[in-house]
């Protein structure tokens, strides 16, 4: 079991030491679970109430905050509590699951296929014709890689993934179980007779960044023609759907149970809530926020916040529901 004083913690997060505790620090949890020998964190004020109560001999604290820590307790006051504790968090990491064999037997691997140094591949994965994969890539038992595709250096790819042919994935990604990549996007028109619905087909492809996380059972689609394209460093949580042809810029955030239409355009550092929606062909540009729950029916310009079905400026939303309360009195 790992265990470090607090003074050891400290010297790793660069804080400012308030307090003491001689326990030996094997964890951590939150605020009202946290145990004795454990550590948690205070990053607002609502939850400062909480610290008299918690078993924790020791936070980490934002330094905005007027709390002392008490007797044989300790905090760790930091600019950011939430990033220190991030740090805390890698410190404390289980190890991940052991290969026995960098590559297990039961993979199935075309003859043509590149295969970089240092990669683990497990059971039951599939590695197409002419597929490359970078130096360090990791592929968990029964993922599958179809022709043509490429994964960059250092990728972890878990267990169920899908990645469709062509598809190319920059490196030090990390897809997590069952993420579907390349798939093709939902297309269909009324047939000539109008008994039916035509198919249309998806010849294009999937493009991911560098440094691109995708949760799991979420959805990446094929583009109808050229590309779909998520830029470097994306966040994209479970049970999100990315349409065909959708672009998105650098650093995006999509939450759980979002989704794009096909066509739509993220701009760098756009922000969608959980469970919102955004029309096909449109665009949110830059620095753009969309609230959970929100429909997005047009454009939302740089650095707007909007919110509500349909979605419009949240200040006018948050308006318009004060006003409907008021009428329900």
């Amino acid at each position: 079991m790992k265990s470090f004083t607090i003074e050891e913690i400290n010297t790793i997060l660069k804080g400012k030491l308030v307090g003491s505790t001689n326990k030996k620090i094997t964890g951590l949890d939150q605020l009202k679970n946290a145990k004795n020998d454990q550590v948690t964190f205070i990053g607002s004020s609502k939850y400062a109430r909480l610290w008299e109560t918690s078993g924790a001999c020791a936070a980490i604290v934002n330094e905005n905050l007027t709390i002392e820590p008490g007797a044989d307790r300790a905090f760790i006051m930091v600019k950011n509590a939430d990033l220190a504790m991030s740090k805390l968090l890698e410190l404390f990491r289980p190890e991940d699951p052991v290969f026995d064999t960098d590559i297990h037997p039961t993979a199935v691997i075309h003859k043509s296929a590149v295969i970089g140094v240092g990669c683990k591949i497990g059971a039951g994965c599939y590695i197409g014709k002419d597929v490359v994969l970078g130096e360090g890539v990791v592929f968990y038992p029964n993922v599958t890689v179809f022709d043509d595709s490429v994964v960059g250096n250092h990728s972890v790819i878990w267990s169920g993934t899908v990645i469709r042919e062509r598809s190319k994935i920059g490196s030090h990604c990390i897809f997590h179980n069952n993420v579907s990549i390349g798939a093709d996007g939902f297309g269909y028109r009324p047939s000539e007779d109008g008994r039916g619905l035509v198919k249309i087909p998806h010849i294009g492809n999937v493009v991911i960044g560098n440094g691109v996380e995708i949760g799991a059972n979420s959805c990446v689609d094929r583009a109808k023609f050229s590309s779909t394209i998520l830029g470097d460093g994306c966040k994209i949580d479970n049970l999100v759907q990315i349409g065909h042809n959708s672009v998105l810029g650098r650093f995006c955030i999509m939450a759980g149970s979002s989704g794009l239409a096909g066509s739509v355009t993220l701009g760098d550092g756009v922000v969608i809530g959980g469970s919102a929606s955004i029309k096909d062909h449109t665009t949110i540009h830059s620095g753009a926020v969309v609230g959970a729950g929100s429909g997005v029916m047009n454009d939302v310009p740089a650095g707007k916040t909007v919110l509500g079905y349909p979605a419009c400026d949240s200040r006018d939303m948050l308006k318009q529901w004060v006003a409907l309360r008021k009428l329900g009195r």
